[in-house]
């Protein structure tokens, strides 16, 4: 990867509205480039509309569109025009009306999309096989762009390590998350520095704040994570950009601010022989208070 700055664009959407969120997407791309210099400018989860639209599933496959179409397209433009890469998110149409994905779309300085991920742990609630409406995808998605490597999951994927490690494993040198997260603030920052601990990357988290079409607010505290776990930046509560400039070589110390040397590498150090029993189904030994059947 080369030196560049990322923005978190910690904007509230207004919700079920896409052509008002979408042109003020726009507005935020060019802030960010013009104030800041942004290389990558990436949003908080279901830009478009907010997180729970409080619709059927049909009526949001109405509303929204295929990857590249109407939920894009003025966000390709405002990538162009700005020369900036750009994660951008929507509830995108599947092949049907009761299909509809949670995805995230790396689009490019010149405004080509690079590519798309659909979000492969929708929350209990969310999931369409849960009452909810988001159908999971099921593809792990890196994209080589000119900044870097970067690799895109979704809110609640952020607990799950084994997407992560996946992502690292084949190449990734910064995820990304947005998210809709409404667990602690101690849980938010623990699982993005795990993660980017975990696995040697750049964590690039931007959390929604305002409130969606069902009432829920959000608290942001957006955050950009380094390869050894110590916050660049850290966001509020509010609409803002949280941003940071992302070093091309990040693991020579141990931690910001000393000169111990780093002499491990969690991928490299990996036992697999260990990992047999890894795909196999699971429970947690502890009931929670309910389980949503699927």
């Amino acid at each position: 990867m080369k030196e560049f700055v990322v923005v978190g664009a910690q904007m509230a959407v207004r919700p079920n509205e896409p052509s008002f969120n979408m042109a003020k997407g726009a507005d935020w791309i060019r802030r960010a480039v013009e104030e800041q210099g942004a290389g990558l400018v990436v949003f908080p989860e279901d830009a478009t509309t907010g997180f729970n639209p409080a619709l059927k599933v049909e009526d949001i496959w109405d509303l929204v569109d295929a990857i590249p179409g109407r939920m894009t397209e003025p966000i390709q433009e405002a990538a162009r025009k700005h020369r900036a890469h750009v994660v951008w998110t929507t509830y995108e149409r599947g092949e049907n009306r009761r299909i509809v994905y949670n995805s995230a779309v790396m689009i490019d300085s010149s405004g080509e999309v690079l590519g798309v991920y659909r979000k492969t742990h929708p929350f209990p609630t969310e999931r369409i096989g849960g009452g909810g409406w988001v159908t999971p995808g099921n593809k792990a998605v890196v994209c080589e762009t000119s900044l870097g490597r970067i690799g895109m999951i979704i809110c609640y994927d952020g607990d799950f390590p084994e997407l992560s490690r996946v992502l690292a494993v084949n190449g990734a040198e910064i995820i990304v998350r947005p998210s809709a997260l409404l667990r602690p603030f101690d849980l938010w920052h623990l699982t993005n520095a795990a993660r980017a601990y975990d696995n040697h990357v750049y964590m690039v988290a931007v959390n929604a704040v305002g409130t969606d079409a069902a009432g829920t607010n959000y608290f942001g505290h957006s955050m950009i994570v380094t390869p050894v776990g110590n916050r660049l930046a850290q966001g509020r509560g509010v609409e803002e950009m949280v941003f940071a400039s992302l070093n091309p070589d990040p693991l020579k110390f141990i931690s910001y601010g000393t000169d111990s040397p780093q002499i491990f590498d969690h991928l490299e150090d990996r036992n697999l022989a260990v990992y047999g029993d890894i795909l196999k189904k699971a429970r947690s030994p502890f009931e929670p208070s309910m389980r949503v059947p699927y």
